[in-house]
């Protein structure tokens, strides 16, 4: 799994690269080209969740309380 700072830096650069319009990006010797917008908003989705998964802890303890109403 890829560390943290390598995710963010991947995120920032997906962004710049929806935000400037293009479908294409370059990082080091690789290229990826996406084919629609659509495309490329799933790959930041997919960026963000992995995020926060590293950085939100687990729930340990759920707790589930309920009454008749009464």
């Amino acid at each position: 799994m890829a560390s943290l700072s390598d995710l963010q830096t991947r995120l920032e650069a997906l962004r710049a690269t929806r935000a400037g319009g293009a479908l294409k990006i370059r990082e080091g010797e690789r290229e990826v080209t996406f084919r629609s917008d659509s495309e490329l908003a799933g790959a930041i989705a997919d960026l963000e969740r992995q995020i926060a998964a590293l950085t939100t802890g687990r729930v340990h303890t759920v707790r589930i309380f309920s009454s008749k109403g009464v």
